[in-house]
């Protein structure tokens, strides 16, 4: 049986520290650290002595460290309800292409609930130097909770919620629902459904009753009753939606046009639909909100926001809050996109 006689593995070199480079250099930690980072103070001979011995033990600052000393984190925190959701994972992504352009990380934390939000504040708040900065998406802070954070200097950006008190990015949620219904209205449609959101109060949601009021304000402007056997919610999911309006789409005073706060609920409505052998838009108009990617593929007439863009928008907000700049609140465009979906009643 062959011996092995190669001996036992040798013991990795430990890595250096910042206090090793001292010892070497024979100067403090306090001016390796200022000399690593190009502050002054530092005789240029010492500078030299120190990078020399620092690259000779192969030192690697920490980058954590050398941002805290410095200050900042670089990482700015950002919260939505439901990381795994389209819209959510799309706002998120245009929020990063502008952090990561700007040299900055980011925290993403899902904010389920009121427990959940109240953590997050706790957590990322200005005294736990976890991060410079929050982007909160669609999670709306209650006033006590935004004058807390405010007044403990917590530098915040929302989208979908205004505060006065920090930047934020919006659409006009009433507009963008009664301008989806005006299109039914003016198709001749007069029984319209509504695919509704949960109004949940524990997180202060605002997104889901303003497209509601645009949904009533449409029928009013129109002079047209509102049935509130018509009104259907559902999560922000296809699967939900397809389940929530079956029995409504199934019964003998069903709706001809069914408006959807998201085209993920559009998706479910027009699945119901064919589940029922109904004809889209022959027998059924569906209108959504999003131009999520795959409406135009199945012909959804929706009310298109740039969700990317709101992402983008609210990083541009961030770093503009970051270098000084003053309290803003961009409020980005909608548009009506007309697709193969919504027709007259019947047609």
């Amino acid at each position: 049986m062959p011996v092995d006689e190669s001996g036992p593995e040798p013991t990795p070199r430990a890595r250096a520290g910042i206090a090793d480079v001292a010892l070497a250099a024979g100067v403090s930690v306090a001016t390796v650290s200022r000399a690593i980072r190009g502050l002054p103070n530092v005789a240029a001979a010492t500078r030299e002595r120190v990078l020399a011995v620092a690259a000779e033990l192969r030192y690697q600052a920490d980058p954590a460290a050398s941002r805290l000393a410095a200050g900042s984190t670089r990482t700015v925190a950002v919260g939505v309800p439901d990381p795994a959701t389209w819209f959510f994972s799309k706002v998120v992504g245009g929020i990063e292409r502008k952090l990561l352009v700007a040299g900055y990380d980011f925290l993403l934390s899902g904010i389920p609930d009121a427990e959940h939000r109240s953590r997050f504040l706790y957590m990322n708040a200005p005294g736990g130097r976890r991060c410079d900065a929050s982007i909160l998406v669609d999670v709306a802070l209650l006033p006590e909770e935004a004058d807390e954070a405010i007044s403990g200097g917590h530098r915040l950006v929302s989208v979908g919620f205004r505060h006065e008190g920090f930047s934020s990015v919006t659409i006009d949620n009433l507009k963008a629902a009664s301008r989806a219904v005006d299109h039914l209205v003016s198709l001749g449609h007069r029984r319209i459904g509504l695919m509704g959101l949960p109004m949940d109060n524990a997180m202060n949601f605002v997104v889901p009753p303003m497209r509601r009021q645009g949904y009533l304000k449409a029928h009013e402007a129109a002079g047209l009753d509102v049935d509130p056997g018509l009104e259907m919610v559902a999560a922000s999911t296809s699967d939900a939606a397809r389940v929530a309006c079956r029995p409504i789409l199934d019964s003998s005073k069903r709706p001809t046009a069914v408006f959807a706060m998201s085209d993920e609920q559009a998706f479910g409505v027009m699945l119901a639909g064919q589940d029922l052998g109904l004809r889209v838009p022959g027998d059924l108009s569906v209108v959504g909100v999003d131009d999520h990617d795959q409406s135009e593929l199945v012909g959804l007439t929706t009310v298109r926001q740039g969700v990317v863009e709101l992402g983008s928008l609210a990083g541009e907000l961030l770093l503009e809050s970051l270098n000084g700049g003053p309290v803003k609140h961009v409020e980005a465009p909608t548009e009506l996109i007309l697709r193969s979906s919504s027709a007259p009643p019947g047609t």
